[in-house]
Formats: structure tokens, sequence, C-alpha cells
């Protein structure tokens, strides 16, 4: 895992690579200024490393499905006396690891 001050490298690089950069101030299109880029900068950085820390979660969220289709499982794994739920929970765990 990287740590901050690596995601802020790469961070860096993107912001130069994507330059020039614009913001719309009282509708006037105006370029980046240094603090502008400075503050994208690090705020991609921050992203990067909130997405590394962070991402699994929402990555496991959206793949339990809702709640009322893990209720449904559970339902028919009483009734069928399957464990189509209980696999479904491990495999979204073990596709989405914790960092």
């Amino acid at each position: 895992m990287a740590t901050l001050e690596e995601l802020t490298v790469v961070a860096t690089q993107e912001i130069e690579e994507a330059k020039p950069m614009y913001k719309q101030v009282n509708n006037e299109r105006l370029e980046f200024t240094e603090a502008d880029y400075d503050q994208a900068i690090v705020d991609l950085a921050n992203s990067k490393f909130d997405q590394q820390e962070n991402g699994y979660k929402t990555a496991r969220q959206e793949a339990y499905g809702s709640w009322q289709q893990q209720m449904d499982m559970q339902y028919w794994d009483g009734v069928n006396g399957t464990t189509i739920w209980a696999d479904h929970i491990a495999q979204v765990k073990a596709d989405n690891p914790k960092p």
C-alpha cells in the first residue's frame, strides 16, 4: 500500500499532465493559479489515499446487494436447507478484502 507521500507524487504527476486546468469564476473561465494547482494536488492525493484505505467498503456495499435481496436469500436458504446467502457474503468479502 502506498503512503500519502507516495500518492502525492502520483497526484502531482497527474495534475502536471492535465495542465492547463480551468475554473469558472463569476461566469468567467480562468486558468488555475499556483495555489489552485497546489490544492488540486492535495485533494487528489487525499482522494487516492481514501480510496486505497476505504474503497473496499463501497465495493462490498455494492456487491452485497440490497437488504431485501439478502433477506430473500436467507428465506430460501431456510426453506431449501442451502447456504446461498452465507456463500454470497463470503465471496463478497473474499473479492473485496480489507487492506
